[in-house]
């Protein structure tokens, strides 16, 4: 406790003793001006005010030095100094930069901004070029905050979030810091070295910044924030903005700034609104101020989202380079509002690094030894960007409390709270928590888990598992045991299964699970019907979709990445198969000229036909996965793989089927995948899923193992992606045991098209193309193509897609509208 009671004073110590240079930056009234730049004319130091105006310069030698104190909208301050003793006061006043129209040579034939876009435009591709390779030194910061946070959302217990609410539940939620060391060179080597990372709260806490993360470069077509936003001076800018010359000013170096306010054509395209600074002649950014919202990104519960980005020049490589970031963002949803501040401050540029081959590989992030054991003072040391006293309280309150509650006390205190029983979770579902051992007991929903079927009636499952993590982060190592306890009440037979987990590391992720008992299963095991839409569709409409039978089995499975990029997954499993038969009739909505189809997915006409024998079977599996080009960040904890869109995903396996108690029912089958999702810049995205395979030995095998697809006849989708399922192809239809072949191919122009109609660009929908095509060897061809909007919904809650589809077979064509669902799994 003596040590927590120091905390506060050592902070307010330690920011005068370590202060190198430092002071307040204001206005000429005396308004203190926030996100400064503040560097040496060399550029080997830098950093930025804070929100208060005030800034520490880290330099290490007394004596002469030239600072630079640079401001959009201001003029530029060059200060020379010297340096007798540390630490050394510099405020500084900055004049409002006044920008004038007098050395534009007006041209009636066109808009003089226009002229000067197109030359940044031009000049793009060359001006990127120019940094071949770099190193830097990197330091972010970033902040939430939340406002008159509930006490519940949906039922579900808020909590003060880590001590960062007050009484008004508004505070503090994230607060995290990270030094680094980054390296760059062309085309796409980068890698990031984090020396120190702090989150406030939690000592043993990583930040989630990151230089990659952090990086939005405007010289790009594109920037991508969820969506791919188009850069004003993207090759198809003028296809997006208007462009309006404010003024022009000198930079520090006699160059002529061109300050140009960037409008947006059309609501709601994927665009910024603001300024852009461009260095005449050159046709460099030399800054910008840019905003845009929540719905040009699609992310609904994002109001404003603003970038401002400052640059030095560099002698080096006659480029002006970035060395600062601010992104500050507010937001609203589901009661809670609030707003945040990542902030990025580049600085000591190298761009003659001398890389040797090795220097770069997979890895583009790592941390050194410690890195998040830094005591206070190092952080006051080499912090370049001080905290503000909003800052500096919210690291002395939840360091002061975080021993508190890490307490078994205190976590056994809030556990018995948490895990006081209520009425309700005899519906909802119960779970025991004890926090401080880092283990969790729960019983699944019976609401949520009761469906009906025409085999079992109406039938309840529950799941009852017991975990045990590593420790609080439940993903990094964990052992679970887990049971799903089944009745049929027309079936009146109860089901269990049950098995064991364990998850070995958070690096190769090696997950070993052993299971067994009895359960139903569809014979399509990728469960493409749901069991929420076959309720209604069979107790409302007659038409019972789901197909199931009885396995009882005992299963040992395995996976784990073998090596950066290369996946593996096996398993091994004992399993005797029955058949299943209707037991009920019951409907809410009789259909005269409806009856419920039998259990048979062959021949669902005929009732008292089995589709298979009863039998039992051996069965082992064994597939591949290469993600190629995989980049990967190492964290303390665990390795966190970058999915790479430039390549493709290969899978392959191989199933077989032994020892089958009829030996027709033995099998081979080969299989093979390619996936790929692509981002076509402003053109949105394009994704396609191919599948083929084949079977050896298996004339006559039992239906539960043919290769089947992902079918619908319901109507409903997920509303997400159908790269992996037709949307009319009836679900057994065209199961084979013999070769096959499927392909499925999706765009989603993400406003590129309907976002320049009249109108419908005011909408924010999303148009989508989609194609589906099935070959298998006893089959004629099976083919769809939709059109689609997506995006649908209601102000922040677009929750909606829809698709016309048609398909053809054998010159018959069907056509439907399929309604897109994407809260359906909620109440799965």
């Amino acid at each position: 406790m003596l040590k927590n009671s120091l905390v506060p004073i050592f902070l307010l110590i330690s920011i005068s003793v370590f202060s190198q240079i430092g002071g307040t930056v204001t206005d000429t009234e005396n308004n203190k001006l926030a996100y400064v730049n503040i560097y040496t004319e060399d550029g080997r130091y830098g950093t930025t005010t804070n929100e208060n105006g005030e800034y520490e310069l880290k330099l290490k030698e007394k004596g002469e030095h030239n600072l630079i104190f640079q401001f959009l909208g201001y003029k530029t301050e060059k200060k020379t100094i010297k340096i007798a003793e540390f630490p050394f006061k510099l405020s500084v006043s900055l004049k409002a930069e006044t920008t004038s129209l007098d050395e534009v040579t007006i041209n009636s034939d066109e808009n003089p901004a226009n002229a000067i876009i197109r030359n940044a435009i031009a000049a793009r591709t060359q001006n990127s070029d120019k940094v071949e390779a770099y190193t830097a030194d990197f330091y972010s910061r970033g902040l939430w905050r939340i406002k008159n946070a509930p006490e519940k959302i949906l039922g579900q217990q808020v909590g003060d979030l880590g001590g960062g609410l007050d009484s008004t539940r508004s505070g503090i939620v994230y607060l995290s810091e990270t030094v680094s060391e980054i390296s760059y060179q062309k085309p796409d080597d980068f890698k990031e070295e984090i020396i120190a990372s702090k989150v406030s709260g939690d000592d043993n806490g990583f930040s989630l910044n990151s230089a990659q993360e952090a990086y939005f470069s405007f010289y790009e077509n594109t920037v991508e924030i969820n969506s791919e936003m188009v850069s004003p001076i993207s090759d198809y800018a003028f296809n997006y903005y208007n462009y309006r010359l404010d003024g022009t000013f000198y930079d520090d170096r006699n160059n002529l700034v061109n300050k140009i306010e960037v409008s947006p054509k059309r609501e709601n395209d994927r665009v910024f609104s603001g300024y852009i600074y461009i260095v005449e002649d050159l046709w460099q950014i030399f800054g910008l101020e840019l905003q845009t919202t929540g719905k040009a990104v699609q992310v609904p519960p994002i109001e404003t989202l603003g970038f401002k980005q400052n640059y030095r020049f560099s002698e080096e490589n006659g480029l002006y380079v970035q060395i600062s970031q601010s992104v500050d963002f507010n937001f609203s949803m589901f009661g809670i509002s609030g707003d945040g501040r990542f902030t990025a401050v580049y600085s000591n540029y190298d761009f003659k690094p001398g890389f040797k081959k090795n220097s770069f590989g997979a890895e583009v992030l790592a941390f050194k030894t410690a890195a998040n054991k830094k005591d206070s003072a190092y952080w006051q040391e080499i912090r370049p960007v001080p905290l503000t006293d909003e800052e500096i309280k919210d690291y002395v309150k939840k360091d002061s409390i975080q021993e508190l509650k890490n307490s078994q006390p205190y976590l056994d205190s809030i556990d018995r709270e948490r895990n006081s029983f209520e009425p309700g979770d005899v519906l909802f579902g119960y779970s025991h928590q004890n926090t401080f051992k880092h283990r969790d007991f729960s019983i699944s929903s019976p609401l949520f888990g009761t469906h009906f079927n025409t085999v079992q009636g109406w039938n309840t499952a529950l799941n009852i598992s017991y975990r045990q993590n590593k420790n609080k982060d439940s993903n990094e190592k964990y052992w679970e045991i887990f049971s799903d306890v089944a009745y049929g009440f027309s079936e009146e037979r109860f089901r269990i299964s049950g098995g064991f987990q364990k998850k070995f590391n958070n690096t190769s992720r090696p997950v070993l699970t052993i299971k067994g008992g009895s359960e139903t299963r569809q014979f399509n095991a990728s469960n493409p019907i749901s069991e929420r839409i076959n309720d209604f569709s069979s107790l409302l409409f007659e038409r019972n979709y789901i197909k199931i039978y009885d396995r009882g089995f005992a299963e040992i499975a395995y996976q784990q990445e073998l090596t950066n990029g290369l996946f593996f997954s096996g398993n091994f499993s004992y399993q005797n198969r029955k058949p299943l038969e209707n037991h009920t009739d019951l409907v809410w909505v009789d259909h005269d000229d409806l009856s419920y189809s039998s259990n048979n997915p062959v021949n669902p006409e005929l009732s008292g036909l089995e589709s298979f024998e009863q039998h039992h079977i051996f069965k082992t599996e064994a597939l591949f996965q290469i993600r190629f080009g995989q980049k990967y960040m190492s964290y303390p904890d665990g390795k966190f793989n970058i999915r790479e869109s430039k390549y493709p995903i290969l899978s392959f396996g191989y199933e077989k089927g032994f020892g089958a108690s009829e030996n027709r029912y033995n099998f081979d089958h080969f299989k093979a995948r390619v996936n790929q999702d692509l981002k076509l810049g402003n053109k949105g995205e394009f994704a396609y899923n191919l599948r083929a395979g084949t079977f050896l030995n298996a004339e006559e095998i039992a239906f539960p193992d043919f290769r089947h697809f992902n079918g619908n006849q319901t109507r409903i989708g997920n509303g997400f992606s159908y790269l992996n399922r037709f949307n009319l192809l009836p679900y057994y239809a065209m199961s084979t045991n013999t070769t096959y072949a499927e392909a499925h191919a999706e765009h989603n122009f993400k406003g590129w098209i309907l976002g320049k109609i009249p109108f419908l660009n005011t909408l924010n929908y999303n148009l989508v193309l989609g194609g589906h095509a099935l070959y298998t060897e006893d089959n004629k061809p099976y083919s769809e193509y939709s059109v689609g909007i997506d995006n649908l919904g209601f102000g922040k809650y677009r929750l909606l897609r829809l698709d016309y589809v048609i398909s053809n077979q054998d010159g018959q064509s069907k056509g439907a509208f399929i309604f897109g669902l994407k809260f359906l799994g909620i109440f799965e």
